[in-house]
């Protein structure tokens, strides 16, 4: 059985690790603005820009079959409504 494989060029990554780059100095600009709450939604938005692009890019789920991608949105999608659901627990104290 032969596999399927994909070549990506260095240029993509490199192009990636730079906007992960930029979405770390971006992180870290935002958290010396103090927006308040704000601040952990700002935080987890950028966290989640990061995680995408490390699952696409540097994890091959570009190149998956839809059936892994779809399996791989419901397991964030069930991790979002966890810490959702913790944040909300927390907020409303």
């Amino acid at each position: 059985m032969t596999s399927k494989g994909h070549i990506v060029g260095y240029g993509l990554f490199i192009s990636v690790w730079a906007c992960l780059l930029v979405l770390t100095g971006i992180t870290i600009w935002v958290a010396g603005l103090h927006l308040g709450n704000f601040s952990t939604f700002a935080a987890m938005l950028i966290a989640t820009l990061k995680a995408s692009l490390v699952l696409w890019f540097f994890m091959h789920l570009k190149y998956e079959p839809p059936v892994f991608k779809v399996m791989a949105l419901a397991t964030i999608a069930t991790l979002t409504v966890i810490v959702l659901m913790t944040f909300t627990d927390i907020w409303f104290r």
